[in-house]
């Protein structure tokens, strides 16, 4: 009996949860619908545009003084759906708006874009985000989380390797706080953002391995440390 009142419960959460996204849906699909045309010739320009570092800045570049809300809403995007080189825009950001400015643009979209991942998950649940992504996916982040517990999204955001966005998802899924998410997300992206602004104007070359390189590194070092530390 009790398995049923819960199972009613769990049902009626997720209506609830649904009702909130609904309306939004329902406009994206009735814009959409009106400006497919339009939609995916925007999307196969902006593939095209995020090819290099150099046409990534000269896209944002060519919005003028509404460079940095598109940079923002870029950044947002991607972490949503769009597969688009995150690190290209923080390197465009260096490169247009200075190191400190650009670093902090690139920060804090990010933090917006991995805050709305989390509350898609937590909202929408389990079901939506498989289709969203994959069962596989959130299998992934499943097992990464029951491995690293609390450490999992600082760990996730220090390796490159790893899709943060997919960690961002599968937070939203467990009983983690969103403080403490939004701490864990702050903290990790920090160092390879204010990296990233800064060299973004000054590398050329196999850019992204060395980025690559470097988290991987930092990476290993923390989860040195963690695997010391629960010894203990």
């Amino acid at each position: 009996m009790c398995k049923i009142v819960d199972g009613l419960r769990s049902v009626s959460v997720h209506r609830k949860r649904l009702l909130v996204f609904l309306p939004v849906i329902l406009v994206g699909l009735v814009l959409l619908g009106i400006y497919h045309k339009h939609v995916w010739e925007y999307l196969r320009e902006l593939t095209a545009a995020f090819q290099s570092l150099e046409t990534a800045r000269e896209y944002i570049a060519s919005y003028g003084v509404l460079a940095p809300i598109v940079s923002a809403i870029l950044m947002i995007f991607q972490s949503v759906i769009a597969p688009l080189p995150a690190f290209l825009i923080t390197f465009a950001n260096g490169l247009l708006f200075g190191v400190w400015w650009g670093a902090a643009l690139s920060w804090s979209s990010a933090m917006l874009g991995a805050a709305l991942c989390f509350f898609i998950a937590r909202v929408l649940g389990r079901p939506v985000i498989v289709k969203l992504l994959s069962e596989a996916a959130v299998n992934t982040s499943d097992q990464f989380f029951q491995r690293y517990g609390k450490h999992a999204v600082l760990i996730a955001r220090l390796v490159p390797v790893i899709s943060f966005d997919v960690i961002s998802y599968g937070a939203g899924l467990t009983g983690m706080r969103f403080l403490g998410f939004a701490i864990a997300t702050g903290i990790g992206q920090l160092p390879a953002t204010l990296l990233y602004s800064y060299l973004g104007d000054r590398v050329t070359g196999s850019i992204k391995a060395l980025f690559w390189g470097f988290g991987i590194v930092i990476a290993v070092s923390i989860i040195i440390g963690i695997v010391k530390q629960t010894k203990e």
